[in-house]
Parts: C-alpha cells; structure tokens; sequence
C-alpha cells in the first residue's frame, strides 16, 4: 500500500511538473535582446549594389506622413489613416508582443509588467536612437467591432505611457494606433488569443550606406 501510495504521488508530481512547464512556455517574456534584434533596421543601399533599394521619394512620402500622426490622439486617427500606418509598416522590422491586461480593461496585468519592461529596455538601446516606433494594439474576434476598436486603442496609449513615463522615451517618436479585430494575426481563428497583442514597427527609414 506504501509503495502504491509513492507511485501516486511520483505520478501526480510528473503530470503537474509538465503542466507548469507548458504554463511557462506560453507565457514566456520576450527578452529584450531579442525585441532589439528584431526591431533594427537592415542597412539601406544605393544603386546597382545588392540589398534593399532606396527610394528617395517614397522615404520623403513616408517621413511626411509619419509627421502627420505624430503626438495625435490615437482615437483622432482616421480609417485611412490607420491604413496607411499598416501600409508603411508592412516591409519594416516589426515584433508582435504577447502583452496581458486586465479583462475589459485597458491596465497591463501584473503578470505583463516584465513584458513591457523588456520593450523599454530595447527601445531605449542606443543603436535604434532617432528611430520612430508603432505601438499597434490588436485584439481577438470576441466582442463587437467599436468595442474592441475603443479598447486597442486604449491599450496602445497605455503601452506608449509606460515607457514614456518609466524609460524617458520621447513621446512624439511613439505613434500609437489600434486596429481592433480587423487585423488577426491568425486569420483562419479570429478567436484565438494569440489575435490580442501588441506590434511594435520601426518606421524609421535608416541614412543609405554609401
């Protein structure tokens, strides 16, 4: 009966041991080094030399533009507007970030804190200085369309608040946008929670290498 008891308890032990390693795996930080990695620009190029080709008059439009939304309201932002940010931001580096709130909230969950904190440690790195970043907050298909339109918009300002507030970040070269569950980033399972996230864009465009 002893050894009954201890085969139990060894068995009972390894099953909870692989729950919490699975807990853990889906809750995992992004690290900072990583975010950084991901979010630096790739280095630009002229002429006939291989790489990414510079547009002068595409970078003008885009830095105009970029201009245009800067320290606005992110409920001031147009449709259109909101288009053309996720227009510019589809060929610069970008990271989607897995951070919590609170139900029907817009307050970063306890649990999300560290999160957060590892965005402010990459954006405040050195190499990315100057740079201007989207903080672009998305959510699942549950819930009516203003309602989570209004509440990505929130949690997008709460985000750029944050690391304004706790990394000294400049304000102006956070452009804040929500997309609501217009953007899934699993289209086949609008539900999924993997859809709420944040996505953070470099937008900056990077002096040409001569």
């Amino acid at each position: 009966m002893t050894r009954a008891f201890s085969l139990s308890v060894l068995t009972i032990g390894a099953a909870l041991s692989m729950t919490a390693g699975l807990a853990l795996a889906g809750d995992e930080t992004v690290p900072a080094a990583k975010i950084l990695s991901a979010l630096k620009p790739k280095p630009l190029t002229r002429g006939l030399s291989a790489g990414p080709q510079v547009d002068p008059a595409v970078s003008a439009r885009e830095a105009g533009f970029l201009n245009s939304v800067r320290n606005r309201q992110t409920r001031s932002l147009s449709l259109g507007e909101r288009q053309e940010i996720a227009e510019i931001a589809t060929n610069k580096p970008k990271i989607d970030l897995e951070i919590h709130f609170d139900y029907n909230s817009a307050d970063i969950s306890k649990g999300s804190t560290q999160a957060v904190q590892e965005l402010g440690k990459a954006l405040s790195d050195t190499s990315l200085k100057g740079s201007t970043f989207v903080l672009a907050g998305h959510t699942d298909a549950i819930g009516g369309e203003a309602y989570n339109q209004d509440l990505s918009e929130r949690r997008a300002d709460t985000i750029k608040k944050y690391l304004v507030q706790h990394y000294g970040l400049n304000g102006s070269n956070l452009v804040t946008v929500g997309y609501g569950k217009d953007r899934p980033k699993d289209p086949n399972d609008p539900m999924d929670p993997t859809n709420r996230r944040v996505q953070v864009v470099n937008m900056a465009s990077k002096t040409a290498s001569q």
